[in-house]
């Protein structure tokens, strides 16, 4: 049989999720904060495009917890 699909946590959840994204970013932010003179540009170019895409899923999330938080 089956499992119920259970969604009451989704919105806990998604703003875990919420929160480890965006101390990752200020993790990779600080980090290029304190050593941008000691890494290759390409390295610098790669946390960056990563922060982008962190960003963007920050966004994702945020309107996913609005959609569960409506349900």
């Amino acid at each position: 049989m089956a499992n119920p699909d259970n969604r009451e946590d989704n919105p806990a959840r998604i703003q875990n999720a919420i929160d480890h994204t965006i101390a990752n970013l200020h993790e990779a932010e600080d980090y290029l904060d304190e050593h941008a003179d000691e890494i290759s540009a390409v390295d610098k170019e790669n946390i960056e495009a990563k922060n982008a895409r962190r960003q963007q899923a920050i966004s994702g999330f945020i309107e996913e917890k609005k959609d569960e938080s409506n349900n």
